[in-house]
C-alpha cells in the first residue's frame, strides 16, 4: 500500500510526535515527512507505533537535539503504548501499559508467515473484547525455552468470536504445517510460526491465490 497520503491530518500520530517535540524542544525548524505504507492499515501489527518511533529518533537528529534516549521513551509513552517498544526492538518484558521495557534475551526466530484477511480492526474495539483477565504464566515459559508454541494473544478469544474468519485461518495454518499460529497484536492479521521455508511458501502461496495479503519474515534483534 504506496504514495497514499498518511501524513495529511493532525489526527496523525507522525503529526502528532512531530509537532510536539517541536513545540517542546522550541525548534525553529520544520519537517516534510512522506510516509509510504508496506503492510495493511489497522492490522496490529504496530504499524502506527513503529512510523511513530521512527519519526522520534528521526527529528532528533535532523533537528539536532540529540535526544537521550530516556527522553525519547518518555516522549513515546505521552502517544501510545507500544512506541517504547519500537524505539529498541529486539525482546522485551512490557509492564503497566506496556510502555515500561526490560530487555529479555532476543527470540531467534525464522519462517515466521504473516497473512491478512483484508478488513481492519479498530484498537478500541479489541480491547474492549477481552474477557479473561486472570493471570497467564506461558509468558515465562516462552522466555526461558524460546518454544513459540507458548506463544498466546489474550485478545485472541473475544477477537476470534466476533470476527470468525481469523479463527478460521488460525486453524489452516495450524492444520498445514504451522507449530502454532496467534494472533497479533489486536489483530486481523495472524503469525503462523513454521518449521521452515517450505511450510511457509506453501501457505504464502495458498493465501496468495485467496488474494489476502501476506508476507514471510523473521525476528530482529534490537539495535544496542
Amino acid at each position: 500500500m504506496a504514495n497514499r497520503d498518511f501524513v495529511n491530518t493532525e489526527d496523525n500520530l507522525i503529526y502528532k510526535v512531530a509537532f510536539f517535540i517541536q513545540q517542546q524542544y522550541n525548534v525553529k525548524y520544520g519537517v516534510s515527512i512522506e510516509l509510504t505504507k508496506r503492510i495493511p492499515v489497522a492490522a496490529g501489527l504496530g504499524g502506527g507505533s513503529s512510523d511513530a518511533a521512527a519519526t522520534i529518533k528521526a527529528v532528533s537528529a535532523l533537528w539536532r537535539l540529540d535526544l537521550s534516549q530516556d527522553a525519547m521513551h518518555e516522549i513515546a509513552s505521552r502517544f501510545g503504548s507500544d512506541i517504547n517498544f519500537f524505539l529498541d526492538g529486539g525482546t522485551s518484558l512490557g509492564v503497566g501499559r506496556g510502555e515500561k521495557l526490560s530487555p529479555q534475551d532476543d527470540l531467534d526466530v525464522s519462517h515466521i508467515f504473516l497473512v491478512n484477511p483484508g478488513f481492519g480492526i479498530p484498537s478500541g474495539e479489541a480491547y474492549g473484547m477481552v474477557e479473561d483477565m486472570h493471570p497467564e504464566e506461558r509468558w515465562k515459559n516462552l522466555l526461558q525455552t524460546h518454544d513459540m508454541r507458548y506463544a498466546f494473544n489474550r485478545l485472541q478469544i473475544g477477537i476470534c468470536k466476533a470476527y470468525p474468519e481469523i479463527m478460521t485461518i488460525i486453524r489452516h495454518l495450524e492444520n498445514n504445517g504451522a507449530e502454532k499460529a496467534i494472533l497479533s497484536g489486536s489483530g486481523p492479521t495472524i503469525i503462523g510460526f513454521c518449521p521452515d521455508r517450505a511450510t511457509a511458501e506453501s501457505l504464502s502461496e495458498f493465501y496468495s491465490n485467496q488474494g489476502y495479503w501476506n508476507y514471510i519474515t523473521k525476528t530482529k534483534r534490537r539495535t544496542r
